[in-house]
């Protein structure tokens, strides 16, 4: 049975949730539930602290966890990114009082507050800088500057709102781009029942990010029209009872639905459907 860790709270515990029920397997309706068998798909859930999740799957003590990027890379854990999911998505950067620290050469000598010591030991090591301390701190690290603690702060930054408010301003490069990911083991063996897992995931990942596309053409320009509907491999092209016409079916990207269905109306294309996709297999 595989043994699955997924957190059981935060920001990465709804969506992760989501996207394992989508990929067919129960998930727990009482967030008490620490433990969830799925014995028709072969699974068994736990629910931890998302920064607990590397811990246990670089000890083995489970064969894969879901978690963030960033805090697999803060753990330290014989844990390694297996795929990436495309959801919980952050940005991970330096920020100093407006004016006072431009560059990472900057934070030579200077305090840094974060909740994320070992990742940014790590990154400041690479850069060659070395700062007076990291501060450790578990949450609120926006006002360590104020309250005297640390002289800049590395964190999560979404808007930007918090960092302002608190008379802060990002600088430099970003740290790291997160966002979340299924984790395995380091060294370790695929586990019985990982590829179906993996796949089953890149199946969300695909019906997320693609939409089936209908339309009827004139025969003289499905030419046309299917270069701008390409597909994966190649679009389904059919007759239509009026041989003049063909009907085309193709995955087309999300994000460009409208834009496509636009250019294919313009090129002449009519009766344009849009299907979302449940699930699909590549």
């Amino acid at each position: 049975m595989l043994r699955i860790a997924v957190p059981n709270k935060g920001s990465l515990s709804e969506p992760a949730a989501e996207m394992l029920r989508e990929a067919g397997y129960r998930q727990r309706r009482d967030t008490r539930e620490l433990v969830l068998a799925d014995p028709d798909n072969d699974v068994e859930f736990f629910f931890l602290r998302p920064r607990d999740v590397a811990v246990y799957v670089g000890a083995g003590t489970v064969d894969a966890g879901i978690t963030g990027r960033d805090l697999l890379l803060d753990s330290g854990a014989a844990a390694d990114e297996h795929l990436a999911l495309g959801f919980a998505g952050s940005t991970f950067r330096f920020a100093a009082p407006a004016g006072t620290i431009t560059t990472i050469d900057g934070i030579a000598g200077r305090r840094v507050a974060s909740s994320y010591n070992l990742l940014v030991q790590r990154y400041l090591a690479d850069q060659g800088v070395e700062p007076a301390a990291i501060v450790h701190l578990d949450g609120a690290v926006e006002s360590s500057v104020r309250l005297g603690v640390a002289d800049l702060i590395a964190d999560v930054v979404e808007t930007g709102t918090t960092l302002r408010a608190a008379g802060l301003e990002v600088f430099g490069e970003p740290i790291l781009r997160s966002e979340a990911v299924l984790i395995t083991r380091r060294g370790a063996e695929d586990a019985a029942g990982l590829e179906v897992l993996t796949r089953r995931l890149q199946g969300v990942l695909t019906a997320r990010q693609y939409v089936l596309m209908d339309y009827d053409v004139p025969v003289s320009l499905v030419e046309t029209a299917v270069a701008l509907t390409p597909g994966l491999e190649s679009p389904t092209v059919s007759p239509l009872h009026d041989r003049e016409w063909a009907a085309v079916r193709a995955m087309v990207p999300r994000k460009q639905t409208n834009q496509v269905m636009d250019a294919l109306y313009d090129a002449g294309a009519r009766a344009i459907l849009v299907t979302s996709i449940h699930a699909c297999r590549l």
